[in-house]
């Protein structure tokens, strides 16, 4: 007789993470910060300026939840990229869910990124003219970028462009900080603001309900979120090792956006709304700057608008067309098996070509301007939070594609369902409000 063997419960699998002495952390980061530059864009410095100068900190709120739904979210996606048991790409797997999936984020990706190119093209132009002390017109400058941007993504210099370009981001970013701390803000007014969840009243492009469901799209993100997962990949960090390498990282990322946020949004409080200054062009922001160092204050805030933009118009044109291309390759997975790599496919080039010339659609007269198509993006971004939200739940829930120590628990959950439903009440409350 032939004795059976013991059957065991399977046990979850021990894993050792990585471990990095302090000057290997600072070296491990980069896969955030990029992401960081990439995201921090138009979005982030309009909504938080336009909020402090029409409301105070009544909405200050707002920021911290969207920052935190940021960090949940990407961590989340993050987290199912390195772990899930069969290696499948973050795209593929939503492809499990609904074939649906690749062509929603397909056209999400080709529209967002048009939008986010456009206001980024025109904000990248203003910031020119005023360098160059108002030569030419912003329209000019626009074509300049854009041809720039055509002859650069032909060659190998951007990574070193990206280089000055966070220099130049660095000097908006301190201008900004030394505002806010010589502003003297009111640390029980801040406590307010935070903690009161108040909504004050406001109607229009610029209504309270309008700027807290731009600001959820310009901070938590959407379709850009998914571009961290992939810059981790090309790091090297590829299985679960590197979850809390990654986690750590991308928690310094959040922070950092966090302070930059409240130093923009307290020079609107404090500075631009005492003295009347409602935002509707970047020169609105300028002038408390240029209130509080002259020409300097102003040149410095343009420098480090254009290096926030147009350090993003390059990145959202790789990244969101890496996003297009993957789900593309999906629905017609023959030109996966044709050119191996996205940006040898030549729908590759003629989409970066459509991202960059189309933003040439909003300088027609009567289109809105650089603040008003800034808050219609973000507005659009944060309507696309819940199918992306809604996916997660279902697969970062499941047994059969994480191990057990990897699946959300209870608190990621109701983040994630909460911003579900408030995308989808906001989405709702917009559309009658404006029509």
């Amino acid at each position: 007789m032939i004795n059976a063997e013991p059957q065991h419960n399977p046990q979850p699998e021990k894993i050792e993470f990585k471990k990095l002495t302090w000057k290997q952390t600072l070296k491990s980061l980069g896969p955030g910060v990029i992401f960081m530059l990439t995201g921090l864009g138009a979005g982030d410095l309009v909504d938080s300026s336009v909020a402090g100068s029409h409301y105070g900190y009544a909405l200050m709120w707002v920021l911290v939840i969207a920052c935190m739904i940021r960090f949940i979210v990407v961590n989340i996606l993050t987290r199912f990229e390195l772990c899930n048991i069969e290696k499948l790409s973050l795209f593929e797997a939503y492809t499990r869910i609904s074939k649906i999936y690749p062509f929603l984020f397909m056209t999400m990706a080709i529209v967002l990124g048009h939008m986010a190119i456009s206001n980024m093209v025109k904000g990248s132009g203003e910031a020119l003219y005023y360098i160059f002390n108002g030569f030419g017109s912003p329209f000019f400058w626009s074509v300049i970028v854009i041809i720039s941007c055509f002859f650069l993504l032909r060659t190998n210099v951007y990574s070193q462009l990206e280089n000055v370009m966070k220099v130049l981001l660095a000097v908006m970013t301190i201008a900004f900080i030394y505002l806010a701390l010589t502003s003297t803000p009111d640390p029980n007014e801040l406590a307010k603001g935070v903690f009161t969840f108040e909504m004050p009243e406001g109607t229009g492009l610029f209504g309270s309900l309008a700027i807290t469901l731009s600001m959820i799209g310009a901070v938590a993100g959407s379709i850009v979120n998914f571009l961290y997962p992939r810059s981790i990949r090309a790091k090297g960090w590829n299985d679960s090792s590197y979850k809390k390498i990654q986690r750590n990282e991308l928690l310094f990322t959040i922070i950092l956006m966090i302070i930059i946020n409240l130093s923009i949004w307290v020079v609107g409080a404090e500075i631009l709304r005492p003295q009347g200054i409602e935002v509707t062009s970047l020169s609105d922001i300028a002038r408390a700057l240029e209130g509080e160092f002259g020409r300097i204050g102003g040149l410095a805030f343009y420098l480090g608008v254009f290096g926030a933009l147009y350090s993003t118009i390059l990145g959202i044109i790789h990244g969101y067309n890496n996003v297009a291309m993957d789900n593309l390759w999906i629905i017609n997975p023959e030109r996966k098996e044709k050119y191996f790599t996205t940006e040898s496919d030549p729908l590759y080039k003629y989409i970066a070509i459509f991202f960059m010339f189309s933003a040439f659609i909003w300088f027609i007269p009567g289109m809105p301007g650089f603040i008003e198509l800034t808050l219609m993006t973000t507005i659009l971004q944060a309507a696309c939070l819940p199918a992306i939200a809604i996916g997660l739940l279902f697969l970062a829930t499941r047994k059969k594609y994480l191990p057990t120590q990897f699946l959300n628990n209870w608190f990621e959950n109701i983040v994630l369902i909460g911003t579900t439903v408030l995308a989808l009440w906001s989405s709702y409350k917009i559309v009658i409000e404006l029509f």
